[in-house]
């Protein structure tokens, strides 16, 4: 084997080395070997094995037969990066922001408000429990590693000097001539030499449940598929073999997958870019009226330190405080949601990624369809019949007035070896577990549903003797004491259809056996041909009664010798089977297709087994055809169909093998409908990547091993909660509990509402902060005394805006949202300059003049007119001066001028509160008219409640005067703002009307955000 290739360095080439890993990973040639050869190359004895000696040196030269594990990420680093990533950045500045303008005013002032402090406190709790919650639910997800550890076995059986000896599983060496039998974990990646009746189980890799057969038998060119490789890690679950190691630790099929679905770098998710560029925006905004108003105080004459305090109050006025923690649990309550709906959300952010979705890169087995295998149809009769293939039935045939179909049913119930598990009389047939494989559980089960009791047909008909299916026969048999020939017995046959049929002489037709001529040879091929082209598995099934004389009951039957006729025997008819659609999955796939999304189905099933469900599920749709299609339309070869004349397209793997990636690109670009067959789960990440080059948002389904780095490299993975193995689950970022493609589809809808609903969240958290920030600019530009305190501020952003703005995520869809094409995420944004203008260029001014309006009239009230309140801030704020005069000549104290001050903070906080009520309903839809989307959300109106209560509660309570500078307000004042509430729903409806009557127009493109 040589050396062991040192792990790649980290670096650019790092993500492009290991695709190519992946693709050399099937690139074993030890199955051609002959077994002198096999010898020859590892050096070692196929009787006696290594000498000790060999397996050291070896053993120093390859290292331990282990994984390596990849370097983890510290826990401290992981915290850090919720603590100081995204959205936190903007709030650790602001905080910083806050205690620099502190540490200004204690300067300046012998006695400086305290307001910064505070501020700059609350800011780093928000911070700092936020990245606490944070980081919990991301300490909740994966390390991958830790499930390959799981699957590498302990110990191994070798034979080394020509001794078995146990060993330690890490000290296993390539050349090691190992054992294994039932109930081994395989040590490293082996090549059978010698085996008997040994079958490996090799679901954990590639996602096969059936186990798998090995014997020392080259079958296949793709050592994936040959029988005479076993995989590291995988299960022997019967018979014994013998083995040739041939790789171990990193090198293995497994070690490979595990180093590459670990290796891969995960890029940002689509809502992680959206805060990013959300950060953006607002600090740009921040920053600039900062500046803009730091060079104005200069200009206007106030003092550099003065200015620089200016400039921190807006840049924090600016930060949304209460915005963070608002998106973390509006993100969580969609998880939560989710996870009824059996979408199992790992990491919270990949909520909104599968909202995001353009592309689903699907398994067939058990997603699209009911993982079992069902009776479809019956060949009897020379007729074909239906089998009911619901998921309440179990291919259940009703035809019990022909004879032919009572001996076909009995032939299936009889020449089969699966049986119900015992303890499941009360439950229904279909949901019953049984023993045996899939094709002759199918055939139980639809025996069992319309013929009656199998039990009580096999207690009539007793079996005396069996030849098992086996690869060399193709067929199996069984013989049994016949109910209705007292004194005879009855063989029975089933097995591939064309070897069945090669012992028989006569064909059953409506209980009577006639010769099996041409004309009923065409007939049997055309309903072959017509059940196969279905994606069908067809089995044959024949009788015939033994002579009585010849074989009477006490007869002792050798099925090695086989001294009994199995030649000229009674063909009765074909049963075919197939693993039928889930019933929600064509209704889902329909969604899909109405919002845009592009369903590929990536399965390792036969092509005309995938075409035939992709047809049926509505992937491949009514009248869409492929090359095929059109070549057999116009009777022409397939090399001169035009491939772009095919809207579907299905892939085999061994030509997706030899395409180059601008092939994959050309056949994604210019097919809608495409379906992947015979693909290796490797190729899987082929695909995904092919999709990505197109700009699309991929999801995958997974649940073998070998599917962990797709699931890694998609946007979003999504692994089987119950055919799934630990690895795929621990790969993947989101769970399917209940392995329905359907639910993924659900998921979408969530997804999408979640953006829709965070807009909407945003677009209402944004519009006071204009009315927050506007007193500051007045404060400085007109020199009038501060309409509003930093305190106050704080009241809103985290007190009265919290709850009504996480009450948003619980706003139902609007109509139109599976209708919509994927959100483009170039172009349609989570924040862009059009939520900006509603927010903060037309709502948030008309709250903004709310809030003046009632300071003025306060102000007014207590006899301070606008005239006399303009440039009057040095004399208002000037500590020494107690006889400041008012617009009637009254004299005010520095004290009694505070508390007017603060009356009117405590006046403004509450227009605020106000007029976002009406900001609130209106945010409940960006399109539909408020009346259309009804007012069922409880905990929005919940949330106008708490807001109002929060505003009550700091304007009267005793000791607020105190606590937060807050005063009690005369029951007038709080009408001031009410109009304006109005004017801002009667605005929001009239522009909300236009854009729908107009879609296209200037205020669709303007406003709709």
């Amino acid at each position: 084997m040589g050396k062991k290739k040192p792990p790649p360095k980290k670096g650019k080439k790092k993500k492009g080395e290991e695709l190519e890993d992946l693709k050399k990973e099937v690139d074993i040639d030890d199955h051609k070997l002959s077994l002198e050869e096999l010898a020859q190359k590892y050096k070692t004895d196929l009787s006696t094995g290594l000498t000790t000696t060999q397996a050291a040196e070896i053993l120093a030269r390859d290292g331990p037969n282990a994984l390596t594990p990849p370097p983890t990420t510290p826990e401290w680093v992981k915290f850090c990066r919720q603590l100081f990533g995204g959205f936190s950045i903007l709030l650790w500045i602001g905080a910083v922001l806050c205690f620099i303008a502190y540490g200004i005013q204690e300067l300046m002032e012998s006695h400086a408000q305290m307001d910064h402090l505070y501020l700059g406190i609350v800011l780093t709790s928000v911070v700092v429990i936020t990245g606490f919650f944070s980081y919990y639910q991301e300490a909740k997800s994966s390390q991958i590693m830790e499930s390959f550890k799981h699957m590498v076995p302990q110990k191994a059986l070798v034979i080394r000097d020509g001794k078995r000896t146990q060993i330690n599983a890490e000290e296993v060496v390539v050349g090691d001539l190992v054992e294994i039998k039932g109930g081994d974990r395989i040590p490293a990646d082996l090549r059978i030499v010698s085996a008997s009746g040994c079958k490996v189980d090799n679901s954990s890799l590639t996602g096969e449940s059936e186990p798998q057969s090995r014997s020392a038998d080259y079958t296949h060119d793709n050592p994936l598929e040959t029988r005479n490789i076993c995989f590291f890690s995988t299960n022997c679950v019967e018979g014994t073999a013998r083995g040739v190691v041939i790789l171990t630790g990193d090198d293995t099929v497994m070690g490979r997958i595990a180093s590459l679905a670990s290796g891969l770098e995960e890029g940002s998710t689509p809502i992680a870019r959206e805060i990013e560029h959300f950060i953006h925006i607002i600090t740009s905004v921040a920053v600039f009226l900062g500046v803009t108003f730091f060079i104005l105080a200069i200009i206007l004459g106030y003092r550099w330190l003065e200015a620089v305090v200016f400039l921190i109050g807006i840049i924090v006025a600016n930060v949304p405080e209460g915005l963070l923690p608002t998106v973390t649990v509006c993100l969580a309550l969609t998880a939560k949601r989710m996870a009824l709906k059996n979408c199992l959300v790992k990491n919270l952010e990949a909520v909104e990624t599968l909202g995001s979705t353009s592309t689903i890169c699907s398994d067939k087995t058990g997603t699209l369809t009911q993982n079992r295998m069902t009776v479809a149809h019956m060949w009897y009769d020379n007729e074909i019949f239906a089998a009911d293939t619901t998921e309440q039935q179990a291919g259940a045939v009703m035809m019990k007035r022909s004879p032919t179909w009572l001996a076909l049913t009995r032939i299936a119930g009889l020449c089969n070896r699966a049986d119900f598990k015992p303890g499941q009389e009360d439950v229904p047939v279909a949901k019953r577990e049984t023993t045996g494989d899939a094709s002759e559980s199918a055939l139980l089960k639809s025996v069992e549903l319309s013929y009656g009791s199998v039990a009580t047909m096999r207690e009539h008909n007793p079996k005396v003797v069996e030849i098992p299916f086996n690869s060399t026969n193709k067929y199996q048999l069984s013989i049994h004491e016949a109910e209705d020939k007292p004194k005879g017995h009855i063989l029975v046959m089933k097995g591939a259809p064309e070897r069945v049929l090669d012992v028989c002489s006569t064909i059953m037709i409506n209980g009577k056996e006639v010769n099996l001529d041409k004309t009923m040879h065409q007939a049997f091929q055309n309903a072959y041909h017509e059940l196969g082209g279905l994606g069908e598995r067809v089995l044959g099934f024949c009788q015939s009664y033994l002579p009585e004389k010849q074989f009477p009951r006490a007869f002792k039957f050798d099925v090695e010798k086989v001294n009994f006729p199995i030649n000229k025997l009674c063909f009765v008819g074909l049963i075919s089977m197939i693993d039928p659609p889930r019933a929600a999955v064509p209704d889902a796939v329909g969604k899909c297709r109405s919002a845009g999304i592009k369903v590929i189905m990536v399965t390792g099933d036969h092509p005309i087994t995938a075409k035939a469900i992709a047809k049926g599920v509505g992937i491949i749709s009514e009248g869409t055809e492929t090359v095929e299609d059109i070549a057999e339309r116009l009777n022409i070869p397939v090399s001169e169909v035009n491939p772009r004349e095919a809207k579907a397209c299905v892939i085999h793997g061994s030509d997706l093998k030899d395409m180059t990636s601008e092939e994959l690109d050309d056949v994604l670009r210019n097919h809608s409908e495409i379906v992947f067959a015979r693909t290796s789960p490797q190729q899987k990440l082929i695909i995904v990547e092919g999709c990505q080059r197109q700009g699309a948002i991929v999801a995958v389904t997974g649940d073998g091993v070998n599917d962990s780095p797709a699931l890694k490299k998609a946007d979003i993975g999504i692994a089987m909660g119950i055919a799934g193995s630990d690895v795929s689950k621990q790969a993947a970022d989101m769970i399917l509990l209940d392995d329905n493609f359907a639910s993924i589809v659900t998921g979408v809808e969530e997804g999408r509402l979640i953006f829709d609903n965070l807009k909407k969240s945003i677009a209402y958290t944004l519009t006071s902060n204009i009315p927050e920030i506007s007193p500051f600019l007045m404060f400085i530009i007109l020199s009038i005394p501060l309409p509003l305190g930093t305190i106050t501020i704080l009241c809103i952003d985290l007190g009265s805006d919290m709850v009504p703005a996480i009450s948003l995520a619980y706003e139902k869809a609007e109509s139109d949202i599976m209708k919509r094409q994927p959100r483009n995420s170039k172009t349609d944004k989570l924040v862009n300059e059009r939520l900006i203008s509603k927010s903060y260029g037309q709502v948030g001014m008309m709250q903004a003049i709310a809030g003046f309006f009632t300071y003025f009239m306060i102000m007014a009230e207590y006899g301070f007119f606008p005239t006399t309140l303009l440039g009057i801030r040095l004399d208002w704020d000037d500590q020494s001066k107690n006889d400041l005069e008012d617009s009637y000549g009254q004299q005010w104290t520095y004290e009694q001028r505070k508390v007017i001050e603060y009356t009117c903070h405590t006046a403004f906080f509450c227009s605020i509160v106000v007029v976002q009520w009406m900001d609130l309903i209106t945010c409940k839809t960006r399109k539909l008219s408020v009346f259309q989307q009804g007012m069922n959300n409880k905990i929005l109106i919940f949330g106008i409640i708490q807001e109002t209560t929060l505003a009550v509660f700091l304007s009267y309570c005793p000791g607020m005067e105190v606590a937060l500078r807050m005063y009690p307000l005369q029951l007038m004042w709080w009408i001031y703002p009410m109009p304006f509430s109005l004017l801002i729903f009667v605005y929001d409806e009239i522009r909300k009307l236009i854009i729908r009557r107009y879609p296209g127009g200037w205020f669709d493109r303007e406003t709709y955000y």
